[in-house]
Formats: structure tokens, sequence, C-alpha cells
């Protein structure tokens, strides 16, 4: 498939799938004799994890190092372990996240109770996120 099939199918724009061929995140794809670019099913899949682990906080290196270490285990230059080490370390940032983002819904209820009336304070809900 060409390059606009392939943004089509995975919901990405064209722009981003050849950003993610330039950063390496993407194979460079066969050309045709007329030198277009023809795509895999895969690359539907693998553009398509790119842009969600990208929307789920992940950055282009963290996709770019899980991409790599999977295709290494399974071609066996690297331990699954290592996989499963690195999948482990990313659980413990995420559940850290969850913790922060749980604490800030907290405060947020408990401003949110507090309307802003007196123009002369700060507002509780500003006050709050501002660490005041």
């Amino acid at each position: 498939m060409r390059i606009a099939e392939l943004a089509r199918r995975s919901g990405a724009k064209v722009s981003t799938v050849r950003f993610y061929e330039r950063r390496g995140l993407l194979p460079v794809p066969l050309r045709s004799p007329n030198g277009y670019r023809s795509y895999e099913a895969q690359d539907v899949r693998r553009v398509r994890f790119l842009r969600r682990g990208q929307e789920l906080g992940f950055t282009l290196a963290e996709l770019a190092e899980f991409v790599s270490l999977s295709d290494r285990s399974r071609d066996g230059t690297v331990l699954p372990g290592r996989v499963r080490e690195r999948g482990q370390a990313k659980v413990a940032e995420i559940d850290g996240r969850i913790e922060d983002l749980l604490r800030m819904r907290a405060a947020l209820l408990g401003v949110l109770e507090a309307p802003c009336v007196d123009p002369d304070d700060p507002c509780p809900v500003v006050a709050a996120l501002a660490g005041e």
C-alpha cells in the first residue's frame, strides 16, 4: 500500500508516517518501480502502536526501545528477561504517576467545594494547583 493508504488505515497523517521513518521507528519501505513507497500490513500496526503509545505518555525513545527489545528478543539477540525488566520499570513509573494524579484529583475535589467568592483571595483551585 502507498503512504496515503497507510496513513488512512492507521489514523495518522502522512507527515507523521514520514517522521516515524526519519526517526527510524518505522522500517524504510520498499519502493515500487515508479518510486512510490510500498508498505505492508504490519506497518499499519506499528504506526498505530506508536501513535497510541504517544497518546498514553510514552516518549518516542521509550517506544523505540520497546520495539527494539521486542524485535531483538524474538531473534535471540537480547534475553526476554530484559524486555520484562524494562516493562516493569515503566509500570512502576506509571504507578507513580497514577498516585500523583489521584492526589491531585482529591485536592481538586476538595477545593471545588470552596467556591471562588472573595475577589481579594486567590481562587482555591488556582492556589491548590500552585502549591499554596
